[in-house]
This record gives structure tokens, C-alpha cells and sequence, in this order.
């Protein structure tokens, strides 16, 4: 089979699978979240690995896959699990450097990027919380909303593809990732713009009965369009020093979980944080 076969076939059976688990919710949605962020902080590790860092994987990986359980908790009652859940992390880290990594093996480095694993690979739980916002009242209503911030990551790509293609000299980021221009990045951040208004005026605000402001409607789509592309020039530049094109092999013809979700993790805590301030129920 060849590698679009594969590629085509995975996303037939992951992108339905994916959209019933976030329209379900709960449970599921915790367990997907919590594997895909264990996954993709395997995938951090794996590429410091290759810049000689000993980060304390078993440790990372664990604590990353239990955040979405955390804010699960806090949802069935438990308060102030965040800063719970960030002292659990430091301390823990700490300590198994006491036993693990003598002076020696550098020890400051081995906490410092299984923290960093923890926190980047982490805000893939902003997934859940966005699932279910305040304002949100039905499953389909939270199903709608999280589709936003994904189909403008979507638009992004595929704006940024075709005006590159089309218009593109100038280059975005050459060092790190040499395919990517200006004017792909304008045209990306446009086209992402425009779906973010079609998206909110005639789907978010009928199905899930939540709206924004035209000039919000705008902002958001151009900023978190922004998040998407600096999402993906920071994985590559992981992978640039790591000397590596994909971030694992684990995704039939797609790369790794960072290869697939590298914008999302700086797409879903910016969209967290602006539907929280221009988020409103629709008149």
C-alpha cells in the first residue's frame, strides 16, 4: 500500500472515530486525549533524545497522560487540582533526579525538558476544556465549538499551501523549514479569517445557539491562525535540531502524533483563552 493510501485510509476511520468521541465526550474523551498526549510527549522525548538529553520519559509520559483526568476531576468536584497537578509535576521531577541523574548526567537538564514534555505535549487538554465551556449546553453545541479552532488550523494549511505555491519568494522561517513563505502565511491567516466568519455566522450560531462579534469572529481567526503556523514552525525546529523528518513512524503515512497535532498545541490553549473572553450565547 502506498504511503497516500495509507494516509487516506487512516483518515477514514480516525477523523469519524475522533468526531464521536468529542460529541460523546466524558470518559472517552478523557481516555483519547490523555493516549495522544502520552504518545506525543513520547515523541518530545524521542526527539531530545537525539540532541544527547536524558529526559525521565516513564515519569513525563505518565504525568502528561493523567492531565486530562485531572480536568476531569476538577469537572466531578476537586478543587484546585492545577496547581495540584503543577506541584505533583516539579516535585516529582525533582525528586527522581536525586536517584537517577547524578551531577554528572546533568541532572538540571533532565528535569528541564521532562518539564517542558509535560507542558507542551499537555495542552492538548485544553481539547477538553473547550469541549466543555461554559456556555456550552449539549453535546452537539460542544462538538461545534471545538470543530471551530480545528477547521481554521485546517484553512490555515491549506491557504498557506496554495498561495505558497502560487505567490511564495519570500521565506517564512529558511533555516528551520524551508518550504513555508510570507505570502502563504498571509493567505493562510486570510482564508482562516474567512471560515472563522462563514463558521460562526452559520453553523456555530444555529447548532450550538454561541456566537461572537464580527470584529471577535475576526480577531479570533487571524490569531489563532497565527498560533497554527508558529505551532508548526516549532515543531520542525525541534526536528531540524533533532536531525529527524518525522517526529516517529506511529501514524500510517502521516509521521508522528507531533507531525499531526504540532499546531494544535499552540491552536487549542490561544482558542481556550479567547473563548473565554468573546465567547457569548447567541440572542
Amino acid at each position: 500500500m502506498s504511503e497516500f493510501s495509507k494516509r487516506v485510509l487512516f483518515s477514514v476511520i480516525a477523523a469519524p472515530t475522533a468526531i464521536l468521541i468529542v460529541y460523546l465526550g466524558g470518559p472517552a474523551l478523557v481516555a483519547l486525549v490523555g493516549v495522544i498526549s502520552g504518545i506525543a510527549t513520547w515523541e518530545f522525548y524521542r526527539l531530545s533524545r537525539a540532541t544527547g538529553a536524558e529526559p525521565f520519559e516513564g515519569l513525563g509520559i505518565t504525568l502528561t497522560a493523567l492531565l486530562p483526568i485531572a480536568l476531569y476531576a476538577k469537572e466531578l468536584g476537586v478543587t484546585r487540582l492545577p496547581v495540584t497537578a503543577a506541584a505533583v509535576i516539579a516535585i516529582s521531577t525533582l525528586a527522581a533526579a536525586i536517584w537517577l541523574r547524578p551531577p554528572g548526567r546533568k541532572p538540571t537538564i533532565s528535569v528541564a525538558i521532562t518539564i517542558l514534555g509535560v507542558i507542551y505535549a499537555g495542552q492538548l487538554s485544553y481539547l477538553y476544556g473547550i469541549r466543555y465551556h461554559p456556555y456550552v449546553i449539549s453535546a452537539g453545541a460542544g462538538a461545534a465549538l471545538v470543530t471551530l479552532p480545528l477547521l481554521i488550523t485546517w484553512a490555515t494549511d491549506v491557504g498557506a499551501y496554495f498561495v505558497g505555491r502560487a505567490m511564495g519568494k519570500s521565506l517564512l522561517a529558511p533555516s528551520i523549514s524551508p518550504k513555508k513563505t510570507w505570502a502563504g502565511a498571509v493567505g493562510g491567516l486570510i482564508l482562516a479569517v474567512l471560515v472563522a466568519v462563514v463558521y460562526v455566522s452559520y453553523v456555530l450560531r444555529p447548532v450550538a445557539s454561541l456566537s461572537m462579534t464580527l470584529s471577535a469572529t475576526v480577531a479570533f481567526g487571524a490569531i489563532v491562525s497565527i498560533a497554527a503556523q508558529v505551532g508548526d514552525i516549532a515543531e520542525s525546529l525541534l526536528k531540524r535540531e533533532a536531525g529527524v523528518k518525522d517526529s516517529s513512524g506511529i501514524i500510517p503515512g502521516h509521521g508522528g502524533v507531533l507531525d499531526r497535532f504540532d499546531s494544535m498545541l499552540f491552536v487549542l490553549p490561544v482558542s481556550y483563552l479567547l473563548l473565554g473572553w468573546w465567547l457569548i450565547p447567541a440572542p
